[in-house]
């Protein structure tokens, strides 16, 4: 029997029905099952249901480790995945192989369900009008809007055509605003990069309320109270990572005037995202913060990323199945520069001898469970690439270079650059250092069609393969 791919999802929201002449999925409802009707009759409920959106992100096939720690950045060659590797489908671009394809299905079809329990939030905010004030509606409505828009962006970054003039009309990938049970169309990638934008500007209007545009990020501990709008606002899409979002988005399609509008919105407030201190990325041995995380804009918690850093990069692991760069490939990115607060807090060679390159560290646990403030957190949108975005969009290289770039290098421990630098050069280097374990790479490669790269596992180039295709699981229902 068989079920289109937008049903299978609806599996996993609230969906009874199938196609054809399936039967219902479910005809009892389980006893232990929290009732739709039960979740949107008080404020309380709909926050959970919000606050399971963002969980969900955390899923290892989402931005708990596929699109952050591992599938994305093997794909950039971060790491030294030889043929011996159990990656390495992934890292020789053998896409339609095992565990390639799989993994990558499985991202895409995680990321669409996400994106349909989204919208289920949404269409329940209209159904249940009035249980949640104006207000607070406002918020909720806009933080679901922008994670639409985010997992829909990134999604096309992985699967989509490379946007640029010739291909910008190219098919590209289906776009859901609803929870509708049908197969969306694949849009021209220009039609879709203008859905996401539309997206985030309506989250935008929604979010100018937003308590951290007034008090800040306000985070508070996992011991402490918190409230749902005003506190650890930076684990939430609040306003200025929706303006963060769009100068990436905007970067994306080549609207560098917009970019950089949408930049220098979010840098104007900079203070509210201060940047890391000497004595946290040099001094500190027992608790540092790694991630920076005072720098985020907008995160998540995942609750198994000590399990996973366990699983990734522990130096525990064999040869053939952690991962690591290449000595001399990670001496390149960082330039022999120990004195970058990213090589000396992040990469470490293992004081017990049991591997002779140094490891990536960066989402070790620390000593102190207690904390909290940074513990289990992976940033996905940073007050550094802002400035690289502004330093990139800038029309005069001078002011890109003093005003934004060497900012964020004076800030990581390094000197400033000479404005008669090449500033795409020099950005490309601040990427490769900068996200580290974030995903990001990948994506800046694609968008600039850089085609030849350092091989992850040899001192030789690769050419890189951007077609990564939509998966079976999708495509043999079109």
């Amino acid at each position: 029997m068989k079920k289109k791919y937008i049903t299978q999802l609806m599996f996993m929201l609230f969906a009874v029905a199938t196609l054809g002449s399936c039967k219902k999925f479910l005809d009892v409802q389980p006893e232990d099952k929290v009732l739709e009707t039960q979740l949107f009759t008080s404020k309380r409920g709909v926050e959970s249901v919000l606050n399971g959106l963002y969980i969900a992100l955390a899923n290892t096939n989402a931005y708990g480790e596929a699109l952050t720690l591992n599938t994305t950045e093997i794909l950039a060659q971060r790491y030294n995945v030889s043929s011996t590797h159990d990656q390495y489908n992934l890292a020789s671009y053998t896409y339609t192989e095992n565990p390639a394809a799989s993994k990558l299905d499985a991202i895409w079809t995680n990321s669409y369900a996400n994106i349909l329990n989204i919208n289920s939030f949404l269409e329940n905010l209209d159904r249940y009008k009035g249980v949640v004030d104006e207000k607070s509606e406002a918020i909720y409505r806009g933080e679901a809007i922008a994670l639409r828009a985010y997992l829909h962006f990134d999604l096309f970054r992985l699967y989509g055509p490379r946007y640029n003039t010739a291909d910008s009309t190219k098919q590209s990938l289906p776009y859901y605003q609803q929870t509708k049970i049908s197969i969306n169309p694949l849009l021209p990638a220009n039609e879709f990069i203008v859905k996401v934008i539309e997206d985030l500007k309506t989250a935008e209007q929604l979010l100018k309320n937003d308590a951290i545009t007034t008090t800040g990020v306000n985070q508070v501990s996992s011991t402490g109270t918190a409230d749902f709008l005003s506190n650890n606002r930076n684990y939430r899409l609040n306003y200025f990572a929706v303006k963060g979002l769009q100068a990436r988005v905007f970067l994306y399609r080549g609207d560098k005037v917009s970019a950089l509008a949408a930049a220098k919105e979010v840098i104007s407030k900079a203070n509210l995202f201060p940047w890391t201190t000497v004595n946290n990325a040099l001094s500190e041995k027992t608790n540092p913060d790694r991630i920076f995380s005072t720098e985020m804009i907008f995160g998540i918690l995942n609750t198994q990323l000590y399990a996973r850093y366990t699983a990734l990069f522990d130096p525990a692991i064999t040869d053939a199945k952690i991962l690591a760069p290449l000595p001399a490939r990670l001496a390149t990115t960082f330039e022999n520069n120990e004195n970058d607060y990213r090589y000396n807090l992040n990469w470490q060679a293992p004081t017990t001898g049991i591997k002779p390159y140094k490891t990536f560290f960066k989402y070790a646990d620390v000593v102190d469970k207690e904390k909290t403030l940074f513990r289990f957190t992976i940033p996905l949108l940073k007050i550094s690439e802002i400035y690289y975005i502004a330093a990139e969009c800038e029309p005069n290289t001078s002011d890109g270079i003093n005003n934004y770039l060497n900012v964020v290098r004076l800030n990581r421990g390094l000197t400033n650059l000479a404005t008669t630098v090449n500033i795409n050069t020099e950005l490309q280097k601040e990427y490769q250092k900068e996200f580290f374990g974030e995903g990001q790479l990948f994506y800046y490669y694609k968008r600039r069609n850089v085609t030849s790269i350092g091989n992850g596992s040899s001192t030789a180039n690769i050419t890189i393969n951007y077609n990564v295709p939509m998966p079976l699981s999708e495509s043999q229902y079109r």
